[in-house]
């Protein structure tokens, strides 16, 4: 089959990638016959191709005459350690008028901040951050919705070297405690509420909750979200933002090491707490401005959009986009309120020059029956880039019938642990129906069987073999490293194993087949298995839990298997109450789309429950290493289920 689109000789000629290309050949590396030549040189020289992307990106700071050291350890390599620079400092030397971020909501309310502004405004984020006592490394927290305040409130931490975690607001009170209890932040920020789906959420009951049980916490700041609604009262200690702000602005800034932190995430909490992800502020800019430019070829002037929450790692990726001298463009709400048109007509409305998404989103619109090509003009979107689960084919084919025939389609993957992407766009190559383009720059990825052995055009581990500048810098609270090692390197000892199935394809690109761990992926939002349990064994009727994602029409959909107390019945009310349990307590992403009673639940002969088993069975895949379990029988109940048939 022929590709599904190819870039015209116009468009490769004036892309951001043709550009690196140049200034390597100027600097006498190259010339390079092919994406893949690039590739190999690309970890094969990994000093020099990171020390030209600094050079290429003109990122600000001392470089330092080091570009890595250590690269024969995984972990322990380190990039650029004499390095110094400030992340805003590179995100905000733009104080033109032009406009920096484009802001809209569901509820209409739109708004325009230029370059000048935004400093300004980081500016004085920074100032009253600095009176509240904040020193760098410190953490500053935000209960946020995706507006320009989040942005303001992050670059102003990170201006001081202070550092930023955020998650959205429809997450319930253990659910934030479970991440922003263990990084102990000095400052808590938090909308009063937030609209969804033509709904108005109040939030200050819960982030008083949340306030008192963070001790640690000095000046907590609330952010009104509607124009013209009544703010009423706030929780006790908590100052308005506008009267936070208010003040002269700092737009001088100390410049950090390059591995100083810069941001927290949050892994998806299936063994327990979500683990808490470190990540370096030099490493996360070099990387997003090499995606940004080199993959998704963002220009000078730019219009960037993702469609993201600030609990999503999209998030962080979208904010560097201003590095790149981009404008943001910004949505809060729901993507189908009033309708599935929604975000085309931002696109239209705001120029939109990269339209990022996740698949789910794409496949909810096929389904839906729209056509936005026919509907909606679309003349700037060059990119469109999808994530948060695999694309799949049916879905290349709709965006190229439907939304827009000349269009760079840039499925993307990586990850929360890593801050970016291992496998991307290549916007000078064609696009192969259902297949992610190439290995990202720089990212030394390979397909390997059980025993680490390279496989070619067979599913098998994604793997990265040698260290990049992403690396997190570890896990909060793990001093030793020793959680870190085990999460990543314990498989494949000296080798990155991320998690994902996924295969090689001739073209040089890749296809991901899902998650190989227990992880959840419903919609792209990967969700921990640990934190539906702790919510749902709370209800008395339920002695034991289990959840696992089922491959469902295209996408991944949660089934919660229950081992019910003596006497207790599985009925409407008690599906009803696990639903409510874990919308509050947890986010709506956590409620199961299934819930079925089960008499047994298998576990190993210490006592672990084995999600990747009952994954398996229900797959009709075969189990391995049954002889681990110490009630194996119990997989049978598991087999050919009627609940899971529809």
């Amino acid at each position: 089959m022929p590709p599904l689109w190819q870039p015209s000789a116009d468009r490769v000629a004036a892309s951001r990638l043709s550009a690196f290309i140049r200034h390597l050949a100027e600097r006498s590396v190259g010339p390079f016959a092919d994406y893949r030549a690039l590739h190999q040189w690309s970890i094969r020289d990994s000093p020099a191709f990171w020390t030209a992307v600094w050079a290429f990106c003109s990122i600000r700071g001392e470089r330092g005459a080091r570009a890595a050291v250590d690269l024969d350890r995984m972990p322990g390599a380190r990039f650029f350690p004499d390095a110094q620079l400030n992340f805003t400092e590179n995100l905000i030397a733009d104080r033109s008028d032009t406009p920096a971020i484009v802001a809209t909501s569901e509820a209409g309310r739109d708004r325009t901040l230029t370059h000048a502004e935004l400093a300004r405004a980081v500016g004085q984020a920074a100032a009253a951050l600095q009176r509240a006592g904040v020193q760098p490394g410190e953490r500053v927290c935000g209960i946020l919705a995706n507006t320009p305040e989040a942005i303001v409130a992050a670059l102003g931490a990170a201006a001081l070297g202070a550092v930023w975690s955020s998650c959205s607001p429809d997450f319930g009170p253990r659910g934030i405690l479970d991440r922003f209890g263990q990084i102990s932040p000095v400052v808590l920020l938090s909308v009063d509420g937030y609209a969804y789906g033509g709904k108005w959420f109040d939030c200050r009951a819960k982030l008083a909750e949340v306030a008192r049980e963070l001790p640690s916490v000095r000046q907590v700041v609330l952010i009104p979200m509607a124009d013209g609604r009544d703010r009423g009262v706030a929780p006790p200690a908590a100052v308005w933002w506008d009267d936070w702000l208010a003040g002269a602005p700092i737009l001088e800034f100390d410049r950090f090491p390059f591995h100083h932190p810069l941001y927290v995430l949050y892994s998806s909490g299936t063994t327990g707490v979500p683990k808490c992800i470190v990540h370096g502020a030099g490493g996360t800019l070099i990387q997003h401005l090499k995606e940004h430019q080199l993959h998704c070829d963002v220009q000078p002037g730019d219009r960037v959009f993702y469609f993201t929450t600030c609990g999503w790692m999209m998030w962080n990726w979208l904010v560097s986009a201003l590095a790149s001298g981009a404008t943001l463009v910004l949505y809060d709400g729901s993507p189908f309120f009033p309708d599935g048109r929604r975000l085309f007509d931002l696109a239209d409305q705001a120029g939109i020059t990269l339209f990022g998404t996740a698949a789910k989103f794409i496949d909810a619109v096929a389904k839906s029956g729209l056509r936005p090509r026919e509907t909606h003009g679309l003349d700037t979107v060059r990119t469109i880039t999808s994530t948060g689960s695999p694309l799949a084919p049916e879905s290349f084919d709709f965006v190229y019938q439907s939304i827009k025939p000349d269009v760079h389609l840039a499925s993307i993957s990586g990850g929360t642990d890593i801050v970016s992407c291992f496998v991307g766009g290549n916007p000078n190559a064609p696009v192969w129906r259902g297949e992610i383009q190439a290995p990202a720059l720089g990212m030394a990825v390979a397909v390997v069987d059980a025993q680490g052995r390279a496989l070619a055009e067979e599913p098998g581990e994604l793997v990265c073999t040698a260290p990049f500048p992403s690396m997190q810098i570890g896990f909060w609270n793990d001093p030793d490293g020793e959680r870190y090692r085990a999460a990543y390197f314990d498989r494949f000892p000296g080798v990155w194993c991320h998690g994902d199935w996924i295969r090689a394809t001739d073209h040089g690109g890749f296809v991901i087949y899902g998650r190989s761990d227990a992880t959840l992926n419903p919609g792209g939002v990967r969700i921990g298995t640990a934190e539906i349990y702790r919510q749902v064994e709370q209800l008395p009727e339920i002695a034991e839990s289990l959840a696992v994602g089922q491959a469902w029409e295209g996408d991944e959909r949660i089934v919660l298997f229950v081992r019910l107390a003596p006497g207790a019945a599985l009925d409407d009310g008690l599906r009803t109450r696990i639903a409510d349990r874990l919308r509050t307590e947890a986010s709506p992403r956590h409620v199961p789309a299934r819930v079925v009673a089960v008499a047994d639940i298998p576990r190993t002969k210490s006592g672990k429950i084995v999600e990747l088993a009952v994954r398996d069975v229900i797959h009709g895949r075969p189990v391995r290493n049954r002889e681990a379990l110490a009630n194996p029988e119990a997989l049978d109940l598991f087999r050919d289920l009627p609940d899971l048939r529809a």
